[in-house]
């Protein structure tokens, strides 16, 4: 039986406000498209293929989350402006989004960041920053709640950066593991947890073992995968005056930070214990995605992992040289990989074997 339709003037202010929602959504999708496709396909190389394989609900704020972490990025490795000025710009934007300080402010902040960009495509992510923070607040609240904490921890971590190596000239060492593993935590561990949530948020069983321990891998696999650019990245960090690898390391290698690059295959055996623990960190990643039950998820959330342990493989090969050249897996590996998981329906048998074949080729 169809129930009755009652008319009743009361329901016609929800009805109005109904079609507002409609019209702010579909407003929303227009002028949020170009963020989510050319712009962060042009500031991302393998994370707008992982973000394709993702279900409508987690694109959006997983898309966001990223853009708004590599704005801040832009800003903190913007060298044209002091540290102290980056440092401040980095506190406001922090502030601003997480809705603690106004947004006409932080724009004003970031538009003198804007010329100095020899990237065209951050350039563009820079004055797209006001729309990136008026997609944040049309997003539901408990999206907006992670992005915001993570964003709050990223910024905290690229701040803690900034003060470290705060001479380019001088090529400073972090004292110890622990500095490493904060710095890997604070920038990119922190990401793995906020993957797990909006996942277990919006995903149906997504996962085969609880949250908690999802939680824990996730945060060994996000630091894995930031150790992992540390590795790739150790070259043209020590010339900018960065050394991530620990100092009391170096001193049992006989060895200071200024000296790396000049005697490198002494620094090797140095270098080869962090490509250890990276690849751990990375069999970790994959262990994560395993337990991952949705296939599109499980294919998205896995390919930074098949990356990284090519790009391990890549630097192992490279010796010493690695730290004077840039190392990076070539496209069409990216591709085989990404086809790969297409066509087996990114089965668990099969990420086995890529992850594995990474290393051997």
């Amino acid at each position: 039986m169809i129930p009755a339709i009652h008319h009743n003037h009361a329901a016609v202010p929800n009805l109005q406000c109904w079609h507002s929602r409609c019209r702010l959504q579909i407003m929303s999708a227009h002028s949020t498209r170009p963020l989510q496709t050319t712009i962060l396909r042009s500031v991302s190389r393998s994370f707008y293929l992982s973000i394709r394989f993702l279900p409508a609900q987690l694109r959006e704020p997983v898309a966001l989350a990223y853009l708004l972490a590599r704005a801040t990025d832009s800003v903190a490795d913007t060298t044209g402006i002091s540290n102290v000025v980056r440092i401040e710009t980095l506190k406001m934007l922090s502030d601003g989004i997480g809705g603690k300080a106004s947004r006409d402010v932080v724009v004003n902040l970031t538009a003198s960041f804007v010329p100095l960009q020899a990237n065209g495509s951050e350039r563009q992510l820079l004055e797209s920053l006001p729309a990136c923070l008026n997609w944040l607040d049309q997003l539901e609240q408990a999206d907006r709640s992670d992005i915001r904490a993570v964003l709050d921890k990223i910024t905290r971590g690229q701040v803690l950066d900034l003060q470290r190596f705060d001479n380019p000239q001088e090529i400073r060492a972090l004292s110890t593991a622990a500095d490493l593993d904060e710095y890997t935590y604070l920038v990119a561990g922190c990401v793995g947890e906020f993957w797990t949530r909006l996942c277990f948020r919006h995903v149906r069983n997504f996962a085969g073992w609880s949250e908690d321990e999802m939680l824990a891998l996730g945060k060994r696999y996000g630091m894995a995968l930031q150790l992992v650019n540390v590795l790739r990245d150790a070259g043209s960090d020590l010339r900018a005056g960065r050394c991530y690898f620990p100092e009391y390391e170096l001193r049992e290698a006989h060895l200071t930070a200024s000296q790396i690059l000049s005697e490198p295959k002494r620094f090797q055996p140095i270098y080869q214990t962090w490509l250890a623990k990276a690849k751990t960190g990375l069999e970790w990643g994959v262990q994560y995605s395993r337990a991952i039950r949705d296939r599109r998820v499980r294919a998205a959330t896995v390919l930074p992992a098949l990356i990284g342990a090519r790009t391990l493989a890549l630097l192992d090969e490279a010796g010493p040289m690695a730290l004077q050249r840039t190392v990076k897996v070539p496209r069409r590996e990216v591709r085989a990989m990404i086809l790969s998981l297409a066509f087996t329906l990114a089965s668990r048998r099969a990420i086995d074997a890529i992850f594995a074949s990474a290393y051997k080729k």
